[in-house]
C-alpha cells in the first residue's frame, strides 16, 4: 500500500505554475487518481484496468464515459510527460500509476478534494461541491469552504463560472479557453445568477406583503444556509453509499 504525499506547501513557491490545461480523458484520469488515493488508499498505486474502472464509474462522475483502456493508458501516457503521473514497477508485473498533483498544483490536501470534485464532475454549486468533496477531506461546512474556494480561485485553478451568492456555481480551469466559454454559457443558462443553491428548495414566494412579526430577512437568510448545508451533507452521505456499492460490486 501507498499512501498519497501532500508536499504542494513545501514546493509551491514556485514563479510559473507547472499546471496547464489538459483535454476530458486526462482530467477523468487525474481525478479517479486523486479520488481513490484518498477513498481508498489500500488499492493505491492504481493499475491501468484500476483506472479505467475509476474513469467509466456510474456514480461521482459527469459525463458518464466509455473509455477502453486503451484510451486511458494514451491518456497516462501525456500525464506521465506533463509531469501529472509517474509510472510505477511494484512487487507485480503489473504496472501501477501513482499522481503527482500536490506538486504540479501547488495545492494542500483540502484543496486537492475540492479540485478532484471538479476533475471528475465539472461545474457544480458551492453547496453541492462542500457535500461531495467532504467525503475525501474533511469540510464541515461552507465557511471552511469559502476560504479554500478563494485560495484555489487565487491560484486560478478555480473560477466561478455565475455571481458569487447563494447557488454560486464553480468549476476548475483546466479546461481549454473555448471549452471554459462552453462551460461559462451551460453554467449561465442554470444558475443565471440565481442566489438559490440548485441543491436547495426554491424560496416561496410572498402573495401578500410580510407582516412585521414575520420572521427577519437574517433569519430566513440563516434559515435558508442551514437548509443548503443539510442538501450538501445529505449529498455527501448518498456519495459514501454509493462508494461502498461500487467497492462491493
Amino acid at each position: 500500500m501507498t499512501t498519497e504525499t501532500s508536499f504542494g506547501a513545501d514546493s509551491a513557491e514556485s514563479t510559473e505554475p507547472k499546471w496547464r490545461a489538459l483535454d476530458r480523458l486526462q482530467r477523468r484520469a487525474a481525478g479517479v487518481l486523486v479520488e481513490k488515493a484518498k477513498t481508498t488508499p489500500e488499492n493505491y498505486p492504481l493499475s491501468l484496468n484500476a483506472i479505467t474502472s475509476g474513469c467509466n464509474q456510474k456514480s461521482n462522475r459527469s459525463p458518464q464515459m466509455n473509455v477502453a483502456a486503451e484510451d486511458v493508458e494514451v491518456a497516462l501516457d501525456e500525464l506521465r510527460e506533463m509531469g501529472v503521473v509517474i509510472e510505477i514497477q511494484g512487487g507485480s508485473r503489473v504496472a501501477k500509476y501513482k499522481h503527482l498533483l500536490y506538486d504540479w498544483l501547488g495545492v494542500d490536501k483540502v484543496e486537492m478534494a475540492v479540485m478532484a470534485e471538479l476533475l471528475l464532475r465539472g461545474e457544480q454549486t458551492v453547496g453541492e461541491l462542500r457535500g461531495r468533496a467532504g467525503r475525501m477531506e474533511p469540510i464541515a461546512d461552507l465557511a471552511v469552504l469559502h476560504p479554500v474556494l478563494d485560495s484555489l480561485i487565487q491560484k486560478k485553478l478555480v473560477v466561478s463560472v455565475t455571481p458569487a451568492g447563494r447557488g454560486q456555481i464553480v468549476t476548475h480551469n483546466l479546461y481549454e479557453p473555448q471549452e471554459l466559454a462552453k462551460v461559462k454559457e451551460r453554467a449561465g443558462s442554470v444558475g443565471g445568477g440565481d442566489e438559490r443553491s440548485a441543491d436547495s428548495p426554491p424560496a416561496p414566494r410572498a402573495a401578500s406583503p410580510v407582516p412585521s412579526s414575520a420572521v427577519s430577512k437574517d433569519q430566513f437568510d440563516e434559515l435558508r444556509s442551514e437548509v443548503e448545508e443539510l442538501h450538501a451533507e445529505v449529498t455527501r452521505l448518498s456519495n459514501e453509499l454509493d462508494d461502498i456499492k461500487a467497492l462491493l460490486s
